[in-house]
């Protein structure tokens, strides 16, 4: 009897011990969304992802503001850019140091990020710091703004990003929220102990485009409908892939971008690729163009 009551003593002692001295769970990485934004569309887009994520947001803003004009905004652009000035910013509140996870996001102006997001990335370091690009854009710019970054800051450990064209800021919400899970999916990929990100259903990870082929007369009229009205984009579909996606279809064509006359400031022609999306049920749109 004596034995049984030491041994429950014991017992007692080591539960009190244990509530005492609760484990410790591993903190939460810390995510912060930066973003400039002269319209709404960029603001949206960088206020929908620190909602999904629980993350801290900040706008960085301009010491002498850009004209809300858009060709103002351009000429102005366009005579720093042959001068080399970059627009001078704001400080940050945000310590950079304090998070691990870093968005950035930005319109794309001239092919690349807005003329503000480099001059942050002269003044912070993104130095082991995951970072995640994501833009809004008239016709495309994602891959040459991330692959600009990449080589801006170039101990940083930046993921691919996401970006959608302006003309479709309806269809943002949904493939945002995609995009998270595979971020969220990569992010375990990347580091396992980041068991918070672990995506709690399935992940869509679409499949490689398959080699290429001479459009077909349907795939040229898909791609026609796809770009019609778009003013700066006049191109010829020659080759091209499809893949299924939950939504529908998507294609991957390669077009020759034709020369405009009547457009002298339009971009030299090239050899572009185009991605086109055909929901159920819906007419065939351009997602983003890689020039």
């Amino acid at each position: 009897m004596k034995v049984l009551k030491l041994m429950m003593l014991i017992a007692l002692a080591m539960m009190v011990a244990t509530s005492c001295n609760p484990k410790k769970e591993a903190p939460k990485s810390k995510v912060l969304v930066l973003y400039y934004s002269l319209t709404s569309n960029t603001k949206t887009l960088a206020q929908e992802i620190a909602t999904r994520l629980d993350a801290d947001i900040e706008e960085i803003t301009l010491v002498e503001p850009y004209d809300t004009a858009f060709q103002a905004t351009i000429d102005r652009c366009k005579a720093d850019r042959e001068k080399g000035i970059l627009p001078e910013i704001k400080p940050l509140k945000s310590n950079i140091a304090d998070y691990d996870r870093i968005f950035i996001g930005y319109p794309i102006w001239f092919g690349t990020y807005a003329p503000p997001i480099a001059s942050l990335l002269d003044k912070i370091d993104l130095s082991d710091k995951w970072v995640v690009p994501f833009c809004t854009f008239g016709s495309g710019g994602l891959e040459s703004s991330v692959k600009d970054l990449t080589e801006k800051q170039p101990n940083a450990k930046v993921l691919p990003g996401y970006g959608v064209r302006a003309a479709r800021m309806n269809a943002m919400p949904k493939e945002l929220e995609n995009f998270l899970k595979r971020y969220n999916a990569l992010m375990v990929a990347f580091d396992p102990a980041n068991k918070e990100n672990k995506p709690t259903e399935s992940v869509f990870m679409p499949a490689d485009f398959p080699e290429q082929h001479p459009v077909s007369a349907d795939e040229a009229a898909i791609f026609d409908a796809a770009v019609n009205g778009y003013p700066m984009l006049n191109a010829k579909a020659k080759t091209v892939a499809s893949r299924s996606i939950p939504e529908g279809t998507e294609y991957l064509f390669t077009a020759m971008d034709k020369p405009r006359e009547d457009k002298p400031d339009m971009p030299p022609a090239s050899e572009i690729k185009v991605y086109v999306i055909v929901e159920k049920g819906k007419s065939p749109e351009f997602t983003r163009v890689v020039r």
